[in-house]
């Protein structure tokens, strides 16, 4: 068991090595992002190969469409930074949480699979439940912001319904909210598809793991909506005359559009993971 656990670990290292220096090299994450990265993903998939699989397919897919339409995101947003480059911060705020779960997994249940079971083990569902809500939504708000923004669809502030300019925070278009479902939906895949080669359920439970796949839809959809109400309140959005963009920051030259001054981007998504994730992992104990 020691043996079969170390190589996991091994594995696990290798491979996030691989990534972490692979998206430093194309400027998917700065250095602090990548050592970042690499501990992150080590931890997952050294616990368990589908905790692995959640975060890659939100990495990998989030990565591939911030580098999208790169010259109009530049026209649009003031903090743009071409390939994303995401810092040690911002890495964290989209899987600490996560991590955290994964750590008391592994506590409980070492590196063993696992059904979704409530009847069989109720915190071990609700831990897996917020893993799958978490990596649903940070993939969901990072889908609907970067294809949201590519849409020629007028954005409207969630809160008040009225245009707003793109880029403004709270800012909703129809595009984007599917979008975010659809990011949620890959999640679910990337938890169930594994499963049917790493563990044996009984035929009840299997056919109930497919479940997960809606269930990470409406929790995508969820954390984008939830994001974007604390985005449109505690998250300061103006227009700046003399850079022509929407910007995060109040200033002389800044024209206010909506929220305040509370919270930044990756304290918006912290709080909106962490929302996303409770009602994830309630809804799982309700379904499994």
């Amino acid at each position: 068991m020691e043996n079969e656990m170390l190589q996991q670990v091994i594995i696990a290292v290798t491979i996030s090595s691989l990534i972490a220096f692979n998206s430093y090299r194309k400027h998917s994450l700065d250095l602090s992002g990548a050592f970042a990265g690499l501990f992150v993903m080590s931890l997952h998939l050294s616990v368990n190969y589908r905790f692995g699989a959640m975060l890659l397919a939100f990495f990998f897919t989030s990565s591939k469409l911030t580098k999208m339409g790169e010259d109009r995101k530049r026209s649009i947003d003031a903090d743009f930074k071409a390939g994303g480059q995401r810092n040690w911060i911002q890495v964290l705020s989209n899987s600490g949480i996560a991590s955290v779960l994964v750590i008391a997994f592994w506590k409980l249940k070492a590196s063993q699979d696992f059904c979704l079971n409530s009847k069989e083990s109720y915190i071990i569902t609700a831990l897996v439940g917020g893993v799958i809500g978490h990596y649903s939504c940070s993939n969901g708000d990072t889908w609907s912001s970067e294809l949201g923004v590519l849409s020629d669809e007028q954005p409207r502030l969630i809160t008040t319904f009225k245009p707003v300019r793109r880029g403004t925070n709270g800012g909703v278009t129809i595009a984007g909210l599917q979008a975010a479902a659809a990011a949620g939906t890959v999640i679910g895949l990337a938890f169930v598809l594994p499963g049917l080669f790493t563990k044996s359920c009984t035929n009840d439970a299997f056919l109930k793991q497919l479940l997960v796949i809606p269930v990470s839809a409406a929790a995508g959809l969820a954390g984008s909506l939830i994001d974007s109400i604390l985005g449109a309140t505690v998250q300061y959005s103006g227009f700046c005359s003399v850079r022509n963009k929407v910007v995060s920051k109040p200033g002389p030259t800044v024209k206010r559009i909506s929220g305040l001054s509370i919270l930044d981007n990756n304290g918006v998504n912290v709080v909106s993971i962490l929302l996303t994730s409770m009602l994830t992992s309630l809804s799982c104990l309700y379904i499994f």
